[in-house]
C-alpha cells in the first residue's frame, strides 16, 4: 500500500497530525485487536477535530477489520471515517485518496464500493514497495489465504482460500532485497507449508505423482533462495504441522541459509482439543513430527504456540498439555488465551471457559515454559554465536525471530546490521548476555551499564 502511494507521487510522513491523510491499517484476529483498531480511529478522529486547521484531513480504515466488518462499520463510524478499503483495494489507495478529494472539490465521482466479497488479491515481485523494517531484514509474503477449517479462527472467511506466489516472483524478490543489503528473509503467510500445494490441483491427472523437487513446493523455493549469492538467513515463519515433510526435513538440513528455527504452531496436544479445534493433526503425529525434525535437522531451534481455555478443555487437557510442554523442552513458546470470535464455530460451542480460568491455565503454562527458557538460556553460557545484530547492544540470534522471541544484548559498538560472532557469558531467562569473540567481561558490564 505504501509502494503505490509512493509510485503515485504522494510523500508519507510519520507525523499524523500534519498529513492531508490519514490511513488506519486494522486487524480483526482476535477481540483486542479489534478494539485497539477501533480506539485508534477514534483518537485519530478527535485529534482532527482538535486541530481547525487539520478539519479537511481525510481518514481511511484499511486493513482486516475493514474487509471484515466493512458494513457494520460504514455505518457506525459514518461520520468519523471517509473510507473504507478491503485487503484487495491496496493497489487502489491512491486513486481513492483522489477520488474523495474530488468529490469535495465539487466534482461528479461514481459511488465506490471499496470492498468487493472475499479477497482474491497476491502481491507479486512487481508489486511497489517501501519497506519499514530495518535495512537488514525484510518479510516476504510467499502465499495469502488459508484452506484450513480451525473452529478458531476467523481468517479464512477474511482471507479467503490459500493462493501461492510463483517461486520465479519470490526468488526475484529475495535477490533485490539481499542486493540491497539484507541479511534475514523471513517467510511469511497464513500456511507456509502449504506454499506450492494449491497449484498441484491444476495437474492433467491428479492421481499422477507429485515430484516437488521439479515443482511448485516449499522444498523447491528453499532451495533456489539458498542458491542466491550472499551471507543471509532465511527464516520460516507459521509453518502448519500438517504439511510436513521428511523432504522438507532433508531440505532445511542440506541448506546452510536456513536458519536452523522452525515456528510451527501446535495449538494442542490434546486429541480431544485438536479434533474440536479441527486441526488436522492427532497428539500422535505431532510427537513424531518433532522427533523426526529434531533427528534431523542437527542444532535446530523449535518455535511454538498453543491455546488454553477452548471450548470443553477439561483440566486433564490441561495437565497433557504441561506434561508434554516439559517433555519437549520447546526452545520458544508462546500461549493464546482462547478469544471467542464472532463468525467462528469455536464461538458458539457449548462449555465456554469462564476468563478466570482461561487466566489462571495461561499462567500455569507460561510459568512453566519460563523455567523451560531459562533452562535453555542457560545452555547458551560459554558457547559461540553468530548474531545479528538490530541495533546498538541488541543483537538476534538464528533462534529468534524479530520482535517475537529473544534477545543478545552485546556491546552497544558493534556494528548495527551485520553479522558478528560473539561468546555467550550470562542470560536472564528468555534473553541472553554476550561479548564478540576476544572481548573481555569486564569490558562487558562498563557496557552494559551505560545502557
Amino acid at each position: 500500500m505504501v509502494g503505490h502511494l509512493h509510485q503515485a507521487g504522494m510523500a508519507v510522513i510519520p507525523e499524523a497530525e500534519q498529513a492531508d491523510v490519514v490511513i488506519v491499517n486494522t486487524c480483526s484476529f482476535i477481540d483486542s485487536s479489534k478494539e485497539e483498531s477501533i480506539s485508534h480511529i477514534l483518537e485519530v478522529h478527535q485529534n482532527k477535530g482538535m486541530k481547525k486547521r487539520r478539519k479537511e484531513q481525510k481518514l481511511i480504515v484499511a486493513g482486516c477489520m475493514s474487509q471484515r466488518f466493512s458494513k457494520d462499520l460504514s455505518t457506525s463510524l459514518h461520520d468519523e471515517v471517509d473510507a473504507f478499503i478491503g485487503l484487495d483495494q491496496v493497489t487502489k489507495v491512491a486513486p481513492i485518496i483522489e477520488g474523495l478529494y474530488a468529490k469535495e472539490r465539487g466534482k461528479k465521482v461514481a459511488p465506490a464500493n471499496f470492498i468487493e466479497g472475499k479477497s482474491t488479491y497476491i502481491p507479486d515481485y512487481d508489486t511497489p514497495r517501501f519497506r519499514l523494517t530495518p535495512k537488514h531484514f525484510a518479510y516476504i509474503k510467499i502465499a495469502e489465504g488459508c484452506n484450513h477449517p480451525c473452529t478458531f479462527c476467523i481468517i479464512p472467511q477474511i482471507r479467503g482460500r490459500h493462493r501461492s506466489r510463483t517461486i520465479d516472483s519470490v526468488v526475484k524478490e529475495a535477490r533485490q532485497l539481499v542486493s540491497e543489503g539484507v541479511r534475514e528473509l523471513n517467510l511469511i503467510s497464513q500456511d507456509t507449508t502449504f506454499f506450492g500445494m494449491d497449484t498441484w490441483e491444476q495437474r492433467p491427472n491428479p492421481r499422477t505423482p507429485v515430484d516437488s523437487s521439479r515443482g511448485s513446493a516449499l522444498t523447491t523455493l528453499l532451495r533456489e533462495l539458498n542458491a542466491i549469492e550472499g551471507d543471509f538467513w532465511i527464516r520460516l515463519l507459521y509453518t502448519h504441522p500438517a504439511h510436513w515433510s521428511d523432504e522438507l526435513i532433508q531440505t532445511i538440513a542440506e541448506c546452510p541459509k536456513v536458519a536452523r528455527y522452525i515456528d510451527i504452531p501446535l495449538q494442542h496436544i490434546s486429541d480431544r482439543m485438536l479434533e474440536k479445534m479441527q486441526r488436522e493433526t492427532s497428539g500422535g503425529y505431532i510427537r513424531d513430527l518433532l522427533k523426526r525434525i529434531r533427528a534431523g535437522i542437527p542444532g535446530i531451534a523449535l518455535r511454538t504456540t498453543f491455546i488454553v481455555g477452548f471450548p470443553g478443555e477439561t483440566e486433564a487437557d490441561v495437565a497433557e498439555l504441561c506434561a508434554f510442554i516439559k517433555e519437549t523442552k520447546f526452545e520458544r513458546l508462546g500461549v493464546f488465551r482462547y478469544s471467542q470470535e464472532e463468525g467462528t464455530r469455536g464461538a458458539k460451542m457449548p462449555d465456554q471457559i469462564p476468563a478466570k480460568v482461561k487466566e489462571a491455565r495461561w499462567h500455569t503454562t507460561m510459568g512453566l515454559q519460563r523455567q523451560i527458557a531459562a533452562a535453555v538460556s542457560r545452555g547458551y553460557v560459554g558457547k559461540t554465536l553468530k548474531v545479528l545484530v538490530e541495533e546498538p547492544g541488541v543483537a538476534r540470534g538464528e533462534a529468534d525471530a524479530p520482535d517475537i522471541d529473544g534477545r543478545v544484548y552485546v556491546p552497544r559498538d558493534v556494528p548495527v546490521g551485520e553479522f558478528v560472532e560473539v561468546k555467550i557469558n550470562g542470560y536472564h531467562d528468555y534473553d541472553l548476555l554476550a561479548l564478540p569473540k576476544g572481548e573481555k567481561p569486564a569490558e562487558f558490564k562498563v557496557a552494559k551499564q551505560a545502557q
